[in-house]
């Protein structure tokens, strides 16, 4: 095993490996070569030193598939609080693009563990490649949210990244109503950002909890964009009224680097419906996407565009999970899709414009363990309801309360904790996490009836063309999943007081609550990372889908989480992994055997990106480490 950075650096790296395949590169960047797969990286052991506990261990070693190894080593790209441009990395702002301060004069950051703002931290990052140059777009997990850009530097011979300076620009996202809680995402196979809004308000509960005098509900997240962003926190400038239908949707970047100063424009894809979205993940016909819901009692979700690399229309379904088996892997169940129903973002946008509310939308009655003539009971994330649709509001329905509406048409609401999606092009299977088998999904009642199991599962799906809705209808799509089976899980375990491991309840040589997944194409390795506190220390793992071996590739200090980072094989002829951290050290339970530890701390809290590599993954012509 190997200690990338002393304590008082580790919150450098945190992180999850996510995939994509080799076609994510702009071809101005593409390099002549054969491209080499990643066969194994080495171990990391479970630490048990105080020192250990506190630093980031990664595998010391890469085994390509050739049969050559390389080393790894990490680099710290950006933290929030950095100031390049003159913009400062994590700062919150305005509807007109104005820096947020406290009445103390204090800026408000986005930093995810010290007490500023409400919110996680920086999650996902996309490296993007467009017209010969190496953009990276970052996006902040606040319910004021925030994305920022800035250009990359790379050296031609050692393939090390660095940021150039004065190129930060903060990302406007005042045409689209701001953002608001931005979780993973992915690069898209056309080198754009897509990023997503997660947790959505509850329409409903702000619409019964309104002051009209503060324009304040009384949802904590609803109104710190409120006061913040759209007024001032003593409640001035209310000029704007906040609305919930603003937020829950999958915003995309695009980068323009034609010109000397790039420019960077973004777009909220209404037309792909309103959810609490981890994210969406393109396949590579470059049309379908696969969106994961998170929370309990949620849905998964597929939506086909109607033109390849363009997700401003399509249509948007909603799995129903036909349980076939319970199984102590997580079940298995066949899927078929539910219409929700067809859409542009420019549809969708001008209802959203309107300012509508709940009660424009659906008519409501008071569930008594039913619901009466005419209402449809829902069980959704905003428990159980009775429902009806007002006449003509299918549309809004559909895209602004997609949880809500496919219930309502008998898809499936009861995931828990939806969490990452990635691809696997060898064998034509997609994976999903699911951080906890619970709730929902392991009650006596509704579709999925499963063994509990909160160290979670990662489920396989098998993908299809020619697949039909419920209703006999062509799906427009080559790459519908068809079935969802538990492909591994995390295993429940006490362990005794004489352990040092006695603060883990799943077992430790195995996975707890996966978040992000990501499979490395040819490599037959399926990554997983964890946020958990099963585990006191959060890891990140590689399956080999072949024969099932795990390998625990790294290792987090305490109360960091891992998010959302990507696998890069070919940029410019060298491979990178992007790592996020949030809140390192942030998030400690007082009756950890640790807490005191990880209090005293002297590593700086606040979010960063990096990368790890470079790694040679490209032959012949290329520019490898070799």
């Amino acid at each position: 095993m190997s200690k990338w950075l002393s304590i008082a650096a580790s919150a450098a790296l945190i992180g999850t490996l996510t995939g994509c395949n080799s076609d994510n590169n702009d071809t101005d960047g593409a390099v002549k070569g054969t491209s080499i797969a990643v066969a194994e990286l080495s171990e990391v052991e479970a630490p048990v030193t105080e020192s250990d506990k506190m630093e980031i261990l990664t595998s010391e070693s890469v085994t390509y598939a050739d049969g050559e190894t390389g080393d790894l080593s990490y680099t710290q790209l950006m933290k929030a609080r950095d100031i390049n441009n003159g913009e400062t990395f994590g700062l919150l702002k305005d509807y007109t693009d104005k820096l947020i301060t406290y009445s103390d004069g204090s800026p408000f950051i986005c930093d995810g563990a010290n007490g500023n703002a409400l919110g996680s931290g920086l999650d996902h990052v996309s490296l993007l490649q467009k017209e010969g140059r190496v953009f990276m777009v970052a996006q902040f997990e606040c319910e004021v949210g925030a994305m920022y850009g800035f250009e990359l530097e790379q050296d031609q011979t050692t393939g090390e990244l660095s940021v150039k300076e004065d190129s930060m620009q903060y990302i406007s996202q005042k045409e689209d109503f701001g953002g608001w809680v931005h979780c993973a995402g992915m690069t898209t196979p056309w080198n754009s950002h897509l990023g997503s809004e997660e947790y959505e308000p509850d329409a409903r509960k702000i619409e019964n909890g309104m002051n009209e005098a503060t324009k304040l509900s009384g949802d904590k997240y609803f109104d710190e964009v409120t006061k913040y962003y759209w007024q001032d926190e003593n409640n001035a400038n209310k000029d704007y009224d906040n609305n919930p239908y603003y937020y829950g949707y999958i915003p995309e970047v695009k980068v323009d680097g034609s010109s000397a100063t790039p420019t960077y424009t973004y777009t909220k894809h209404f037309s792909m419906g309103r959810a609490a979205w981890e994210l969406a993940y393109v396949m590579p016909d470059e049309k379908t996407a696969y969106l994961s819901d998170d929370g309990t009692n949620v849905g998964f979700y597929m939506y086909i565009a109607d033109k390849a690399q363009d997700l401003s229309s399509g249509t948007l379904y909603a799995a129903k999970w036909n349980q076939t088996a319970d199984t102590a892997k997580g079940g298995e169940a066949t899927i078929s899709w539910v219409k929700l129903g067809s859409a542009t973002d420019a549809e969708i946008k001008a209802i959203v414009t309107a300012q509508p509310k709940f009660s424009d939308i659906f008519e409501t009655a008071e569930y008594n363990a039913g619901c009466p003539a005419g209402f449809t009971h829902t069980n959704t994330a905003t428990g159980n309801e009775c429902l009806k649709v007002v006449e003509g509001q299918e549309k809004a329905a559909a895209f602004l309360e997609t949880r809500r509406y496919a219930s309502m048409l008998g898809a499936t609401t009861e995931f828990r904790k939806e969490e990452g999606i990635t691809f696997n092009a060898d064998d034509n299977k997609l994976y999903v996490a699911m951080s906890q088998v619970a709730k929902g999904m392991s009650d006596t009642s509704g579709d999925i009836q499963l063994t509990e199991n909160k160290c979670g599962a990662v489920y396989a799906l098998d993908v299809q063309g020619a697949i039909k809705d419920r209703d006999g209808n062509a799906i427009n799509s080559e790459m519908v999943v068809v079935n969802m089976k538990g492909l591994i899980a995390g295993t429940p375990k006490t362990y005794d007081a004489s352990s040092p491991y006695v603060a883990y309840t799943c077992d430790v040589d195995g996975i707890a609550s996966p978040d992000n997944v990501t499979y490395l194409q040819g490599s037959h390795l399926l990554a997983i990372g964890e946020d958990t506190s099963s585990h006191p220390n959060d890891f990140v793992w590689t399956m080999n889908t072949q024969t099932g071996a795990l390998t625990r590739i790294i290792s987090t200090p305490y109360g960091s989480e891992t998010t959302s980072p990507f696998w890069y094989p070919d940029v410019n002829g060298f491979g990178y992994m992007t790592l996020t951290t949030q809140h390192p050290f942030g998030e400690v339970s007082s009756n950890d055997p640790d807490y005191a530890l990880a209090n005293e701390a002297t590593a700086e809290k606040d979010s960063s990106i990096g990368v790890v590599g470079p790694f040679d993954l490209v032959k012949g012509d290329g520019k490898g480490l070799r």
